[in-house]
This record gives structure tokens, C-alpha cells and sequence, in this order.
């Protein structure tokens, strides 16, 4: 028996499933492009934000652009493993490879003291889904959504006339965010510490774990060193003295940190990363950094890798903290942008690691 054509309604709908699909994807990539919401923050809006502000870009990372990696280890303690089954709080030698940088939109630029600092990390257990984090060393964000970033970024956009930010725009955007003054306050009068080896670094967003029984947490972590912390005592004349001191800390001696979890009290702010932290919280020692390992961004094993704080395991969950999104699309687009560019040395480069007994030979 001849099949009987189908109704125009049910070919008007086949022809309509057919077309969902790539018109899905052609809405999406618009509605990316902020071509809906002029006032949207979008990923190409913070990367030519970034680029007035001065990010050199030409391969390297649009932020925290002069960095050199590092590897060794974690060792979990077990104190955190009841709030969390994510396998980095129940293993021992779980590998790592990280990353310590300047918070500079130009790679070749002199090193600080007063510059932010990082520390970025992936930890890779063995038969588990690997976490990745970065953290700094202030103690807070004092921005609390992708509007702050914005508009923080557009006040940091370079003058032709000096080549640094305006001071008027710089604070102008003071002004207008009194909500994160206190934030900014407490990063203002921080302790600076001599180097990278012994300063503290902090998660700054808040995220949530989750234990095999379902229980939740929401928490922040601290990198804290278990080095002597010695005032800074900048070298003058060295460009590159903050990952010198550090390059001979790790070919001295492998250099240790505690992972100290700050659980969330009842008046803490989890979505707010502008917002300080009771001082009495309940601390939890999660366990042992090691880093004994160093090598430059030419070649190093750090070079192709996003920190993207979303990248998390099972037992660790995303808080819903605005600005994790951001940070996560800008990291992404930033890694897409340096992976289709043609990138120089770095300025620490391959010889200035070495050890005196590699450059003899």
C-alpha cells in the first residue's frame, strides 16, 4: 500500500526540528557576542578592556602575564576529607603543576613588591577528575560581579600621555563603588611579604564541598607557607629579582604550604567576594603542598594550561559567587586568543633557571 504524505503541518514541524539545531548555535554565538544586550559583559568586552589597560597579549596570558611553573605534590592531611569526597582530601602524593605570577598585563615587566601576586595550581590524582585553582595573595576581591571587573578594567585604561592609568579615572571608580571600599582597604594595608616563598595565597571566591553523604559546606581556602614570612626588601636594579629569589628557594630547598579551609559562618557573605570573612570561623589543615620543581614558561609543563576555577572535581562544587563565571570565561578566552599567536621568551627564561652545576656543564 502507498504511504500517504504527511500533513503540511508534520513536514513544517520535521523542517523545524532540521533548523533548531544550527539556529540554537547561531543564537547562541549572538547572544555571546552581547549582540542583544549592548550593556552585557561579555567575553570580547573584558579581553579589549584588558587590552586598553595595557595587556601586551602577543601570546602570553591576558593577566598575570609574567609567570614561570613549578611542580611537585600534595599530601592530604584527612582533617578535610569529612566534608569533601573529592579525591585530593583522601590521597597522599597527589602530582602537581602550578604556576607563580605577577599580576601584570606585560610579561616584561619589572617586578614589584607591591605587585599582586599568584599562585595557580592543577592537582591530578591518579584514577580521579584533576581541581584546578588560582589564588592570590590579598586576602579579598574588592569586586563583587562582572560589572565591578568592567568597570574596574576601563579604570585602569592607560593614558598615551604616561602610558599608566589615569589617577582621576582611578578615583573616579572609587567613588562610584563605595560598596567595595572596605575591600579595597584591607588589600591596601596588607602585609607584603619578601617573595613568592613566603607569602599566603587566597582563593577569594567561595565554593561549596559536598561529602559522600550529601552534606554540603561552603567554604574558602589559604594557601599558607610554612616558611619563615620576612618583610619585603626589594632588589633594586633587578627586574626579575621576585622569581630569582624564588628560583634559588627551589633549587635550595622544596618549599611547603598548609591548605588551610575556612569554613562559612552564619553572616558570611558566599556570594560576594568583596565581602571580609568573620575572623573566628572554624579553620580546617587540609593538607601539605610541595613544590621542589621549577622550569620556565619556554616549554614548561604549566604553559598550555588554564587555571580555570571551575574545573573542579566531584566533592568540589561552584558557589554561585558572579564572578567565578567571569573569571572562567575571561580565562578561556584568553587561552584562545595566545593559543592562534606567536609568542617570544619569556623573561625568565630557561638560563636564568638553571643551576650553577647545569650552566658548568
Amino acid at each position: 500500500m502507498a504511504q500517504k504524505p504527511a500533513p503540511p503541518p508534520i513536514l513544517a514541524l520535521r523542517w523545524l526540528g532540521v533548523g533548531a539545531v544550527p539556529a540554537a548555535l547561531a543564537l547562541a554565538f549572538l547572544w555571546a557576542g552581547g549582540c542583544f544586550s549592548p550593556g552585557r559583559v561579555t567575553q570580547n568586552r573584558l579581553m579589549g578592556e584588558l587590552h586598553n589597560a595595557g595587556s601586551y597579549g602577543h601570546g602570553f596570558r591576558r593577566a598575570h602575564a609574567k609567570g614561570v611553573c613549578v611542580s611537585g605534590w600534595f599530601d592530604a592531611s584527612g582533617d578535610a576529607s569529612h566534608l569533601s569526597r573529592a579525591a585530593v582530601f583522601h590521597e597522599q602524593h597527589v602530582p602537581v603543576i602550578g604556576r607563580f605570577a605577577l599580576a601584570v598585563g606585560q610579561p616584561y615587566a619589572s617586578d614589584n613588591a607591591a605587585t599582586v601576586r599568584s599562585m595557580a595550581l592543577r592537582f591530578m590524582p591518579p584514577d580521579a577528575p584533576e581541581w584546578r585553582t588560582g589564588m592570590n595573595d590579598p586576602p579579598v576581591l574588592p569586586l563583587r560581579d562582572a560589572h565591578d571587573v568592567s568597570d574596574f578594567f576601563t579604570a585602569q585604561q592607560s593614558d598615551p600621555a604616561t602610558g599608566k592609568p589615569d589617577p582621576a579615572r582611578v578615583k573616579a571608580f572609587g567613588a562610584t563603588h563605595p560598596w567595595l571600599r572596605s575591600a579595597a582597604d584591607v588589600n591596601a594595608h596588607r602585609f607584603i611579604s619578601s617573595g613568592f616563598a613566603d607569602d599566603t595565597f587566597h582563593s577569594l571566591d567561595s565554593f561549596v564541598l559536598s561529602a559522600a553523604d550529601g552534606t554540603t559546606t561552603a567554604v574558602r581556602w589559604t594557601m599558607i607557607p610554612t616558611q619563615p614570612v620576612t618583610p619585603s626588601d626589594a632588589k633594586a636594579g633587578d627586574r626579575e629579582y621576585l622569581f630569582r629569589e624564588l628560583i634559588s628557594d627551589i633549587h635550595t630547598h622544596a618549599l611547603h604550604w598548609h591548605l588551610m579551609m575556612t569554613v562559612a559562618g552564619p553572616h558570611d557573605a558566599i556570594n560576594d567576594p568583596s565581602q571580609i570573612w568573620a575572623q573566628d570561623d572554624q579553620t580546617l589543615d587540609a593538607g601539605t603542598l610541595t613544590l621542589n620543581s621549577i622550569e620556565s614558561e619556554d616549554g614548561g609543563p604549566c604553559t598550555g594550561i588554564t587555571f580555570d576555577p571551575l574545573v573542579l572535581p566531584p566533592g568540589i562544587q561552584p558557589s554561585d559567587d558572579p564572578i567565578l563565571q567571569v573569571r572562567s570565561a575571561a580565562y578561556m578566552r584568553s587561552f584562545s586568543l595566545r593559543a592562534g599567536e606567536n609568542r617570544s621568551s619569556s623573561a625568565v627564561t630557561p638560563t636564568l633557571i638553571q643551576t650553577p652545576e647545569s650552566k658548568k656543564s
